[in-house]
């Protein structure tokens, strides 16, 4: 799996011109899963990524984590994570999951952030969705395993 996030300020997603999903100040996460990708790779990245200490504290140091703030989660399905782009100029996407096996994964990561964080918003899977963000800092970070 991949998530890559970004520390914001406030983000939300649209479609078909509706807003469907907006947080104020947490992680906007695209979630991107791979062919062999399983509960427990979702486990891992969900454990770490809700432990991540990239919020600053009073003295200005990268030191608190998503619940020390407050924050909130955006979790947004995005298979072109997976993207290989070596060969050629258009992407190849044979190593994302089949949409059906990472619907699931990214509905179990879903729930297992709802058990941690109070404020989970989410995108719609396999939608096309418009995201806005405003980028804290900007501070990205991508977890994969």
């Amino acid at each position: 799996m991949k998530f890559v996030i970004q520390r914001v300020t406030e983000c939300s997603v649209t479609v078909d011109g509706k807003v469907i999903g907006a947080i104020g100040k947490g992680f906007l996460v695209l979630i991107g899963a791979g062919r062999e990708d399983t509960r427990a790779n979702a486990d891992a990245l969900v454990k770490k990524m809700i432990g991540l200490r990239i919020f600053e504290d009073a003295n200005g140091k990268t030191n608190l984590s998503l619940k020390d703030v407050d924050g909130s989660l955006l979790l947004v399905s995005q298979f072109t994570l997976y993207a290989n782009c070596k060969k050629g100029n258009r992407p190849s996407f044979i190593e994302a999951g089949e949409p059906e096996m990472a619907e699931e994964l990214y509905n179990y990561v879903i729930e297992e952030c709802r058990k941690q964080v109070p404020v989970v918003e989410t995108g719609s899977f396999g939608a096309d969705m418009k995201v806005a963000l405003v980028n804290d800092g900007p501070f990205t970070i991508i977890l994969e395993n």
